[in-house]
């Protein structure tokens, strides 16, 4: 536990609206009933529970280069830095394990991917890269594995079907998992948090630290408003034209979905940014702000909650069944009952969040 350095206030409000965002994503009343936008896309296509992950990926490769940045400007030795870079990751990892086992911890299935894993993995790789490059070698090494990730991906044939296909479970991604990946796979033959599909979500994080690192610079805030929604905007369009070849599929976290993903998360910092830090409407982050704090604690509490109210049964049915059941049964539209349920289980999550920020406890994973 430690006491929370100073940040940018609408940094810390925008992490926490993500965790929120991915909580209702991960948790509806029923699997049933959900809003189209709240669902994952099946394959290419992009709904809004597609932005969460990546924009929260963005997020941690800012603070990478806000946390790093002043700890190389201090003489910080990088011995010690890279202790504390590997020692949360495998932190972060560990917890994401935990999960996976919960609540029967059976070793047979166990699951070795997961939103938890490719986190720690993404920033063990961010953490020391930044540490050791320059922002223009991390521009190259982003343009390089996202070029790399589309040619494997488009021109060497799937080993077990013989040509080059992308889709589900049939694509080089797919095959590598089968081969290589141990454990129980989240599709059966495929894990969309595969062993490939990785190296794309480390550019996501790098095109974070670039966007630290230019709001680190002697630019003015409308500046740096300006050059953040003006990037995001090039990465975005970049991204849909070649999604027009290489589909937007986060499945895959195609080089595209990169693209696009980050461009709007650069445009939502520079508008948050815009709006909290340079105008000062710091009214509604408050709960942002709260969630931001023990961001990676509320989403592993969201989890442990989740034994209690949607797997343990009242009778014949979960707490989340009977609630959204009794909303529908009254008239309420399903998928808005479904999402009710959902925003009453953020707000469970919200109590410890809250309690936790009261008390000044920021616990890092």
């Amino acid at each position: 536990m430690t006491q929370q350095p100073t940040r940018l206030i609408s940094l810390d409000a925008l992490r926490g609206f993500t965790i929120a965002a991915m909580i209702v994503a991960n948790f509806p009343g029923s699997e049933e009933y959900v809003y189209f936008t709240l669902r994952h896309t099946k394959w290419n296509g992009l709904s809004f529970t597609d932005l969460i992950a990546p924009t929260f990926l963005f997020i941690v490769g800012v603070s990478i280069a806000l946390a790093y940045a002043k700890k190389l400007t201090d003489g910080s030795p990088k011995g010690e830095l890279y202790r504390k870079i590997i020692i949360r990751s495998l932190k972060i990892f560990a917890v994401g394990m935990f999960l996976n086992m919960m609540p029967d911890f059976d070793f047979s299935t166990v699951r070795w991917t997961g939103t938890l894993h490719r986190i720690a993995i993404v920033f063990l790789v961010c953490g020391i890269l930044f540490l050791n490059t320059t922002w223009k070698q991390q521009l190259w090494i982003g343009i390089i594995t996202l070029v790399a990730y589309w040619l494997a991906m488009t021109l060497i044939p799937t080993p077990d079907v013989g040509y080059v296909i992308l889709e589900p479970g049939q694509n080089l991604a797919a095959w590598l998992d089968r081969k290589f990946l141990p454990g129980r796979m989240w599709q059966g033959t495929w894990d969309p948090e595969g062993i490939l599909s990785t190296f794309p979500s480390i550019v996501t994080t790098i095109t974070g630290m670039l966007a630290g690192r230019f709001m680190l610079t002697k630019t003015t805030p409308t500046e740096k408003v300006s050059y953040l929604m003006t990037a995001g905007l090039f990465t975005a369009a970049t991204g849909y034209f070649w999604g027009l070849t290489f589909p937007v599929n986060e499945n895959l976290w195609t080089s595209s979905f990169v693209l696009v993903t980050s461009g709007f998360a650069a445009m939502l910092l520079g508008a948050v940014y815009f709006l909290v830090d340079v105008l000062g409407h710091t009214k509604g982050t408050k709960t942002g702000i709260i969630f931001g704090a023990n961001a990676i604690t509320v989403y592993v509490l969201a989890d442990i909650f989740a034994l209690f109210f949607y797997r343990f049964k009242f009778g014949a049915q979960s707490l989340n069944e009977h609630v959204v059941d009794g909303l529908i049964s009254i008239g309420v539209q399903p998928e808005l009952a479904s999402l009710l349920y959902a925003l009453f289980f953020i707000g469970i999550n919200f109590i410890p969040a809250y309690l936790l920020y009261q008390r000044k406890i920021f616990i890092k994973l």
